[in-house]
C-alpha cells in the first residue's frame, strides 16, 4: 500500500524527513510517532500529494508520487482518506452537506450517498447535528465531521494526523473503535499520534517512531504505560 525507498523533504536549510525507506502492507495498521517537530505531519503531507516528492521515491495506493503529475492528485485522493489536523471541513455547510460533499465528487446515486452519510453520522454520534452548519460546532465535534468525511468514501488507506487530539478520552476510545472496524475490513490505516492511550487501544498495530525527521528505534515508555 506504501512503499517508500530513501524519501527526504526539506524546508530550506532544514531538513524535515531525512532518507526515510519503509513499506507498509496491505491492512496493516500503523501508528506513527515522534515528539512534536519529529516530521510526522510532513511525512502524512507527502504521502497524499500536498507536498511534491522530489528526493527519493514513494508509492502510495498504486500511485508514483514521485512521477504524478499535479492533475493527478485528485485522483490519489479518490482512493486516500485524510483526516486534517486543522480540520479543512466547510463552516458554512452543514454535518451532513460536509460528508456527503466527499461523494458527490465521485458522482455517487443519491440513494448511496444518503444511506453511507446517515450510517457514519449515527457511527460518530453526530445524529443530533446533522443540519448544523459547522461554524457552530465544537472543535471535537468538527474533528468527528472531520472523520466521517474520510472514512464515507471507505477508502484504500485512511491517514490521519492526531484525529484524536480534540476529543475527551470516552470518545477517542469510541473513535479508535471505528478505525479497527475500518480496519478489520480490508483498511489500511497509518495515524499519528502522540499518545500513549491511543497507542495502547491497537496492541498489534506496528509503531513507526521519527526522531528528528528519521526512524528510530521507539522509546520503551511507549509500550510500558498503561491506560488511564
Amino acid at each position: 500500500m506504501i512503499r517508500l525507498n530513501r524519501l527526504s523533504y526539506n524546508f530550506g536549510p532544514n531538513w524535515a524527513i531525512k532518507d526515510i525507506t519503509l513499506d507498509v502492507e496491505k491492512g496493516e495498521f500503523v501508528f506513527l510517532t515522534g515528539h512534536s517537530g519529529a516530521g510526522k505531519t510532513t511525512l502524512m503531507r507527502l504521502l497524499y500529494g500536498a507536498l511534491p516528492v522530489s528526493r527519493g521515491q514513494a508509492k502510495v495506493a498504486g500511485f508514483e508520487l514521485h512521477n504524478l503529475k499535479k492533475k493527478r492528485i485528485p485522483d490519489l485522493r479518490r482512493e486516500v482518506g485524510v483526516v486534517f489536523q486543522d480540520f479543512k471541513i466547510l463552516a458554512n455547510r452543514t454535518v451532513y452537506e460536509n460528508i456527503a460533499l466527499a461523494l458527490i465528487v465521485r458522482r455517487m446515486p443519491k440513494a448511496t450517498i444518503d444511506k453511507r452519510v446517515r450510517a457514519i453520522i449515527r457511527a460518530l454520534g453526530l445524529e443530533k447535528k446533522t443540519y448544523t452548519r459547522c461554524e457552530r460546532l465544537s472543535g471535537g465535534e468538527q474533528q468527528r465531521v472531520a472523520i466521517a468525511r474520510s472514512m464515507v468514501v471507505h477508502p484504500k488507506l485512511i491517514l490521519a494526523d492526531e484525529p484524536t487530539g480534540n476529543l475527551d478520552f470516552d470518545l477517542s476510545l469510541h473513535l479508535m473503535d471505528i478505525f479497527r472496524q475500518f480496519n478489520t475490513h480490508g483498511t489500511t490505516i497509518v495515524m499519528a499520534t502522540h499518545s500513549r492511550e491511543v497507542l495502547q487501544t491497537v496492541p498489534d498495530a506496528r509503531i513507526i517512531h521519527l526522531e528528528d525527521g528519521s526512524i528510530a528505534e521507539p522509546p520503551e515508555h511507549l509500550f510500558t504505560e498503561d491506560v488511564q
